[in-house]
């Protein structure tokens, strides 16, 4: 089915579990005011049910639940998540739930062991008492006036080993009046015809079951990426019905993640034609993934389905003139469906038609018969052969297109730069330290700045900073995220052409500048002072230029 499908299948429910099992990915920490923000933005979104995490299982959970009361979401419905009781103990008597009551969520997640291999080892305990532990705890936080999600543990590999006794866990579940009931891909293992074969199983099993209070519960499916199949097996699930899908923004999760919501929402509603959240709400997709990335301090990932800044970016002249004159021809979807944008990429692979393109998206309009045009390819190709990499830095084409265009504007001249680092012992330790000092003419006026630094980077970075803050007070906002530096010809060692890539943001926007030199002060001097001059030009652009350009 197409993104133009007119028919569409029923309501398929998503679940977004970023705040807890996203949050255990290795070197991703969230502070409360990072869950309140994340929940917020996932309720814009439309996400009809968001994991906030274990109550009592840390302090910080019990305070998001409190907190969340405070300013409520508008649509979506939190979620607090837990494990059945433990073995030989009535759930009534059980402190451990205690914190998930207190939490004052309608809905609660309850999670129980349908592998016997982890009911004998993990727990500790017999498969009967496993059995009771599942219906006791269900049973016992329904009395409560909650309604239940049972994520099924381990599912796929217990019914593997022992499909009899994982149905029987299902069955307790039922027993108790769980309304969905999650099957888990928990170590991630399982390939998308084994999901198939065993969500038909249950399906023909579950119809055979007799009702609780009328319950008829609904199936759900949660997958983690370990053998890169996440996605798939997710698409699987919903393809034999289920009708609930668990994963996280950007695919964050434990080892090597969860199902990417990022990637299921578009497929699930444009590809399948399913029904998850508003048209416009999936067009803020793409501005959602960069939202999260942002606060939980990690890198987006540029090429990421969808949502990636390469997602639907053009760099062979021959595509770039089909897309222009038909976007269907390589691209699957209409980029803005899922609120992201067609990029030209400029390379030394560019033909006219990138140029042409690429202009467009800066507002000049261009054409083959324009000299312009054709100096620009000229002078692209020269300066890649030099080292430059504009692919890679859009920012630094832009200065380059407006320098050829004459409407690139001047904020400062460069007067001259120093640059020193000294190395000087520190207790048993060595500590390194830089010194950097600037001289830029800014409307006539020269000024000479000195800042120190970490790095020379660094130093040069602080230095024109502190020199250009008093004439353009927007410099406050923008800082370094990225820098990389490429050895260009390795053979003439310490000689060696140096290519730096520097990225910029002032926190709504990135962008990446290059500097090209043999020596790698002078590049990165390039680089830096880019970067800021791009800043600069972008706090002068309404943002509906600020998208368009890059």
């Amino acid at each position: 089915m197409t993104q133009s499908a007119a028919k569409w299948s029923p309501q398929v429910w998503i679940y977004d579990t970023t705040l807890r099992d996203g949050a255990q990915r290795e070197g991703l920490a969230l502070s409360i005011e990072d869950k309140l923000r994340i929940a917020h933005q996932l309720d814009r979104l439309g996400i009809p049910f968001i994991e906030g995490g274990w109550p009592g299982a840390n302090p910080k959970d019990v305070q998001f639940f409190w907190q969340l009361k405070e300013s409520p979401l508008s649509q979506a419905e939190v979620v607090a998540f837990c494990s059945t009781r433990r073995p030989g103990r009535q759930a009534a008597d059980e402190p451990m739930l205690q914190p998930i009551l207190a939490a004052g969520t309608r809905w609660v997640t309850l999670f129980g062991k349908s592998w016997d291999l982890h009911v004998t080892e993990g727990l500790q305990t017999t498969l009967p008492e496993n059995l009771a532990m599942i219906e006791d705890t269900i049973t016992f936080l329904r009395s409560q006036e909650r309604r239940i999600i049972y994520d099924a543990e381990h599912w796929f590999d217990g019914y593997k080993h022992n499909a009899n006794y994982a149905l029987q866990t299902l069955g307790a579940a039922i027993a108790a009046g769980a309304e969905w009931l999650v099957l888990c891909d928990t170590n991630g293992g399982t390939l998308p015809h084994e999901i198939t074969e065993i969500v038909q199983a249950v399906q023909t099993w579950l119809v055979k079951q007799p009702l609780v209070e009328g319950i008829v519960p609904k199936l759900g499916i949660h997958t983690h990426n370990d053998s890169g199949t996440a996605v798939a097996n997710a698409l699987a699930a919903v393809q034999e019905g289920a009708v609930m899908v668990q994963g996280t923004m950007n695919g964050y999760g434990e080892r090597c993640g969860n199902a990417n919501l990022c990637t299921l929402l578009p497929n699930l509603q444009l590809k399948l034609g399913r029904s998850c959240i508003q048209p416009a709400q999936l067009a803020t997709l793409a501005e959602t993934s960069r939202f999260v990335s942002e606060v939980v301090n990690l890198a987006p990932d540029d090429h990421a389905p969808f949502v990636g800044l390469s997602a639907f970016a053009h760099k062979g002249g021959i595509h770039v003139s089909a897309v222009e004159r038909n976007p269907l021809t390589y691209e699957h979807i209409e980029p803005e469906q899922v609120g992201n944008r067609r990029r030209i990429v400029v390379s030394d692979q560019s033909g006219l038609s990138n140029i042409i393109a690429k202009a467009r998206s800066f507002g000049i309009e261009l054409d083959k018969k324009n000299p312009t045009s054709r100096q620009l390819l000229d002078r692209l190709k020269t300066l890649e052969h030099e080292g430059y990499q504009f692919e890679a830095a859009e920012a630094s084409f832009e200065l380059l297109m407006r320098e050829a265009l004459a409407q690139r504007p001047q904020f400062f001249e460069l007067k001259g730069f120093q640059v020193n680092c000294d190395r000087m012992p520190d207790g048993d330790l060595w500590r390194s330290r830089s010194l950097a000092t600037v001289k830029v003419e800014v409307n006539d006026q020269e000024i000479l700045e000195a800042a120190e630094g970490n790095g020379p980077v660094s130093a040069l970075d602080a230095a024109l900073r502190k020199a250009l803050l008093n004439f353009y007070p927007a410099i406050a906002q923008f800082h370094l995220t990225d820098y990389k530096v490429r050895i260009l010809d390795g053979k003439t060692g310490t000689s060696a052409k140096t290519r730096v890539l520097l990225e910029s943001s002032n926190g709504a926007q990135r962008w990446t500048t290059v500097g090209v030199s043999t020596n790698i002060i002078e590049a990165s001097y390039q680089a830096v002072v880019e970067g800021l001059e791009y800043g600069l030009i972008m706090q002068e652009q309404p943002i509906e230029a600020v998208l368009a350009s890059g």
